[in-house]
């Protein structure tokens, strides 16, 4: 079913005029009366946006007011904590919870403990020791001296010494 327009002659003003202004599908010219006014849509689309981002932005920093440190408070804090840090306190942050628990038996004992008394002392298995221990060879954080059936694991020097980290 195809629809027919009535003629322009026989519509009534107001029509020509909605037809103009919806894109010109009857023929007629869209024209606005001030040129103006598509810079100050833009204007307006502009400033929605920035109001939006603004609003935006004050809501995340009340929600988590923890970030609002600054750069000078960070490197004040950094080196207090270098100056306090020695090599074993430093290493320790990445120690699994095994590993911490062997270093410690190690240190409970001035640096040197016989290994199959370090696996009771801190409740794990021979295999998991033993794998453990031999990370710490691998990184030089010990060293193993072979004794009949097992081994004497001493700590390194550079791990016992008490001296900060230099920066």
């Amino acid at each position: 079913m195809v629809y027919n327009f009535p003629s322009s002659s026989t519509q009534p003003d107001w029509m020509t005029d909605m037809w103009s202004h919806m894109g010109g599908l009857m023929g007629g010219n869209m024209q606005t009366s001030d040129p103006y006014l598509g810079y100050f849509g833009l204007l307006f689309v502009a400033l929605v946006g920035v109001l939006v981002v603004g609003v935006g932005g004050l809501v995340y920093f009340i929600l988590f007011p923890d970030l609002k440190s600054t750069s000078s408070q960070k490197q004040k804090k950094i080196p207090q904590l270098l100056e306090k840090s020695t090599a074993l306190d430093s290493i320790r942050k990445t120690l699994t919870v095994d590993e911490l628990k062997i270093l410690e038996v190690l240190q409970n004992h001035k640096g040197i403990y016989m290994q199959k008394y370090i696996r009771k002392e801190a409740g794990l298995s021979r295999l998991k020791t033993h794998r453990i221990i031999a990370r710490f060879v691998k990184r030089d954080m010990v060293t193993l001296e072979k004794i009949g059936n097992t081994n004497k694991v001493k700590l390194s020097d550079w791990l016992t010494k008490s001296n900060p980290v230099s920066k």
